[in-house]
């Protein structure tokens, strides 16, 4: 069979190979700690997994569901925005539980992108971002974010690349993805980045989407952009349980956004997939409504991890920001390595710990390395003695 050519481009996603290396050296008695990906190691509350237990228990749950979701899940959001955000969502009309947000990532792409339509993507950011426009048939354009910048976007230089993008074959730059807290920088956001951004967008009738699943992470201070005065008018935000509440696994996300926007992408998402088991919605919203303890709690985990890879980086010589937020840390390279990948997979066969190359997630990252907090004390000090060595 011949592949489509919207798969023109596109590989494997990277930790989708580096997994099956691992694996291979796993099976040769290697041992290796891995330091690289996202996928939080601690559980969801137990009051959670008891109402996943309960609910789906029950002999009615078990049917499909609506494509909107529960309206006790979209109720739960809107109070959780409230809460945390400041920021006001009608449950009915201005919010879409997702598969996780990954998900609405393709559902946006699919809905609003086109061939000939250029949409800005962060350099350093997500790859999925790029990867998603171009199945879309669009043109991923990548902004640059600079430690100097204080990992900001530059509006001259979008301003530039939006001229550039202007002419034909491209019409123009209609979407821009933004990531605060930013993954992997683990920049905060403020509120006249957001303003600044929101802003941009109206002035130049561009789309920004906003992905918002660190907020919580060794943050204080939760925030969105839709909190910013008319943000709705050109913003859209996903955000996800998955980091905030530990339950990367069980896929729960949302879509938060004005009325039109939510029908729109509806009328991809609804022919693509159908509504989540209704006990993990109703589970979901358990999750939601957690309290400042909850977070204090997984936040204090995090943070004496933080310390330990401090100490992991200052042995590998690594220059690093101790004010970052997420569930990483982001370093630049000792200048013996040529770049990340080298760096990378130097430890990985010498040490037997993996951290993650910057340099996937776009050129800006090269001299970078990613370095997960998803993993236990005894682990980090594990890695640590075996770099040393």
């Amino acid at each position: 069979m011949q592949l489509a050519k919207r798969l023109d481009g596109i590989g494997e996603y990277y930790f989708s190979q580096k997994l099956r290396e691992i694996d291979e050296l796993n099976k040769l008695g290697k041992n290796i700690i891995n330091l690289g990906i996202g996928s939080p190691d601690l559980p969801p509350h137990a009051e959670v997994i008891k109402t996943l237990q309960e609910e789906s228990a029950k002999p009615n749950v078990h049917a499909y569901q609506p494509y909107k979701g529960s309206a006790v899940l979209r109720k739960a959001i809107s109070e959780w925005y409230k809460k945390w955000y400041g920021v006001e969502l009608n449950p009915d009309t201005e919010i879409l539980p997702l598969i996780g947000s990954k998900e609405g990532i393709m559902h946006i792409c699919m809905t609003y992108f086109q061939a000939g339509i250029a949409v800005l993507v962060p350099n350093p950011g997500y790859p999925t971002y790029s990867s998603a426009v171009k199945l879309s048939g669009a043109t991923p354009v990548p902004y640059t974010l600079k430690e100097e910048n204080d990992y900001e976007p530059d509006f001259a230089e979008i301003e530039h690349l939006i001229r550039e993008n202007s002419q034909a074959p491209l019409n123009g730059i209609k979407g821009l993805f933004l990531n605060y807290p930013q993954m992997p920088t683990g920049q905060l956001p403020t509120k006249k980045l957001f303003e600044n951004v929101v802003a941009f967008a109206k002035a130049n009738k561009i789309l920004v989407i906003h992905d918002n699943p660190y907020s919580f992470i060794l943050n204080d201070a939760p925030m969105s952009i839709l909190s910013v005065e008319g943000a709705k008018d050109c913003v859209i935000e996903l955000n996800s349980l998955s980091k905030s509440h530990n339950m990367a696994g069980w896929r729960v996300g949302m879509l938060c956004g004005v009325k039109e926007r939510i029908d729109e992408v509806i009328r991809f998402k609804s022919n693509m997939d159908s509504g989540m088991f209704l006990p993990v919605q109703l589970a979901a919203a358990k999750a939601l409504s957690l309290g400042r303890d909850w977070h204090e709690q997984v936040n204090q985990v995090y943070k004496k991890r933080r310390e330990k890879v401090f100490k992991l980086l200052d042995s590998l010589n690594c220059v690093y920001s101790r004010d970052q937020a997420g569930l990483f840390v982001w370093a630049k390279i000792d200048t013996r390595f040529k770049d990340c990948f080298e760096c990378s997979d130097f430890i990985l066969h010498n040490s037997y710990v993996f951290i993650t190359p910057g340099g996937i997630f776009g050129s800006a990252g090269e001299k970078y390395v990613r370095v997960s907090l998803c993993a236990a004390e005894e682990k980090i000090d594990e890695a640590i003695k075996r770099i040393i060595k």
